[in-house]
């Protein structure tokens, strides 16, 4: 089945800032039997724009994760639609989530939301979020990555709840799948998926060999001195979040049994 150009439409919210680019984008999927995904901040004037554009045909709302600027306006739209909420549940409570989001449907890797005009695979993706997942129009062949993949800027991994194992490898298992676009959740459409995807692997491998060799040059180091030296072709303005990116590979490669970490003086070594 052909699809019309405009069977996927992009909507930013007026939410700009350093952390989301020009804002957040919603999804809106379908012509007839229409799924919301990421409906974005609680923002009064994006919520009246999805229900406008959405003409009483919202059958649905997914959500790729809990952050707050995706998924607090699902609460608001689900109880104004009447439409079934459906995601994954916040696992941990890093301060960044969005408790207020209840799925009426939890979603796992493989679950299919089918609808007479498309079929939606879920697939799931932790890393940047413990609960993320990312959503495959399968006759479209367009992936909807939220914060997996951004256009614009990489994506920061928050420890705790953020992983950079799982990111690498649920980077790794969207090579598993075929499609032809990423729809991010800030920025533009990306074509050429898989180049993307390489590049983002490859991009993080190279920065951890640099944590590797950076922290060689000290004994014991902490974060924010190890930051300086990592990310020293990033504005040093940016380092307070680069940190905690940084952090991530670090508790990475103590899983991998190559860096220590002192708790007690908050200092990282390598082994």
């Amino acid at each position: 089945m052909k699809m019309s150009k405009d069977f996927i439409q992009k909507i930013t919210a007026p939410n700009g800032s350093m952390f989301t680019g020009s804002g957040t984008n919603s999804y809106l999927i379908g012509k007839n039997d229409l799924t919301l995904v990421d409906p974005g901040p609680k923002i009064d004037a994006h919520i009246e724009k999805l229900i406008n554009l959405g003409e009483g045909k919202i059958n649905r709302i997914l959500v790729t994760h809990t952050h707050r600027d995706h998924s607090p306006a699902a609460k608001v739209l689900g109880e104004m639609l009447d439409v079934p909420l459906m995601g994954r549940l916040l696992e941990k409570d890093d301060s960044l989530q969005d408790k207020t989001f209840k799925p009426n449907r939890v979603l796992n890797h493989g679950d299919l939301i089918e609808t007479d005009e498309y079929t939606i695979e879920t697939i799931y993706t932790p890393g940047h979020a413990s609960n993320h997942l990312c959503y495959l129009i399968q006759e479209e062949k367009v992936m909807l990555t939220g914060d997996h993949i951004m256009n614009g800027s990489t994506v920061v991994i928050a420890h705790p709840d953020g992983s950079m194992n799982d990111y690498l490898n649920s980077l790794a298992l969207l090579r598993n799948y075929r499609f032809n676009k990423i729809g991010p959740g800030h920025g533009d459409f990306l074509e050429d998926p898989m180049a993307v995807v390489d590049w983002i692997i490859d991009h993080r491998l190279e920065r951890e060999s640099k944590v590797i060799s950076k922290l060689k040059l000290f004994a014991a180091v902490t974060s924010e001195i190890l930051v300086e030296s990592v990310y020293d072709d990033v504005d040093p303005k940016l380092h307070p979040i680069a940190i905690w990116s940084l952090e991530a590979h670090l508790f990475k490669l103590v899983g991998d049994e190559m860096v220590d970490y002192d708790s007690a003086n908050k200092t990282w070594s390598c082994r």
